[in-house]
């Protein structure tokens, strides 16, 4: 399928280089609010994805009544590449380290898949920074059966294969499936295939390996703050009872959304009334 080649870029939020000392520069999302006194929305993006590609379709509706600090995680869109492992405690910790940075006393997370384990650790490590938890589309763990253990196992040992088949082509014809000629997003789709390509590959694979290994069932039920949670009930690569197992362990407010794992592009305005839906919940909670 073709798309066309006439680059438009989405409205998006203003962008800043943050300095983290011993971590280097890091290219950050930051709305503030013209009431200072709003609450201020972390964004944490998932695998493969950034902060733009993952939330854009959200920004305007969550930037009407909230601040937002948006990050990309390591070798994921503009972010880190530092020359070590990559982990999801760091990108914790580099999150943790712009909030402050930024002289922010207080955030809700919202953590899209990946984004998840990177909310439950930013709590975890950083507990006094979090207000609230927003989690959407993720899980507790991501290898508990035999098949998923199997299935990242393959991908691990396909990565190689897999890095030299990512070309503007193959991306063209990703992205076409999600947004085919006629969608409402259909003119931006030039935008994402570049912004998916700023991605690095290795980093990437390395990410893939660290969501395989989280598991935050051992200390989930511990989590002590006002949370919600987005389960797109058609999704195929985070099953919905994953979802909602995570969703009664943290003792979510649930907001149920017909998609799949890309409802961000597929269904944007859905998304985005999720997500505010959500993020009220927890922004004003009443009594739970």
């Amino acid at each position: 399928m073709r798309i066309a080649s006439t680059m438009q870029t989405p409205e998006l939020l203003p962008g800043r280089i943050v300095r983290l000392p011993g971590r280097g520069e890091m290219f950050v999302r930051h709305h503030q609010h013209r009431d200072a006194s709003r609450p201020t929305l972390l964004l944490l993006h998932g695998w493969t994805a950034s902060c733009d590609t993952q939330f854009f379709t959200a920004y305007e509706t969550l930037a009407a009544e909230y601040s937002i600090v948006g990050v990309d995680h390591r070798g994921h869109g503009r972010g880190l590449r530092p020359n070590r492992q990559f982990s999801l405690e760091d990108c914790a910790d580099d999150a943790a380290d712009v909030v402050r940075s930024l002289g922010i006393d207080s955030v809700i997370t919202v953590g899209y898949s990946m984004g998840g384990p990177v909310s439950f650790l930013v709590q975890r490590r950083h507990p006094e920074l979090v207000s609230a938890m927003v989690f959407q589309a993720t899980a507790m763990e991501w290898s508990g059966t035999s098949r998923e253990r199997a299935r990242w196992r393959v991908s691990r040992l396909m990565q190689p294969f897999v890095r030299r088949l990512v070309t503007p082509r193959s991306l063209r014809w990703v992205v076409g499936r999600s947004v085919p000629r006629g969608h409402e997003l259909s003119r931006f789709a030039p935008w994402l295939i570049g912004e998916i390509r700023r991605n690095d590959p290795w980093m990437i694979s390395e990410a893939g390996h660290a969501i395989s290994r989280f598991d935050a069932r051992p200390f989930a039920e511990s989590v002590n703050v006002p949370t919600a949670m987005v389960i797109t009930t058609s999704d195929r690569l985070v099953p919905p009872v994953k979802q909602y197992a995570l969703a009664t362990t943290v003792r979510a407010n649930i907001v149920e959304l017909d998609g799949d794992h890309f409802v961000t592009l597929v269904s944007p305005r859905e998304y985005a009334a999720a997500t505010r839906r959500a993020v009220d919940s927890v922004a004003n909670p009443v009594a739970r």
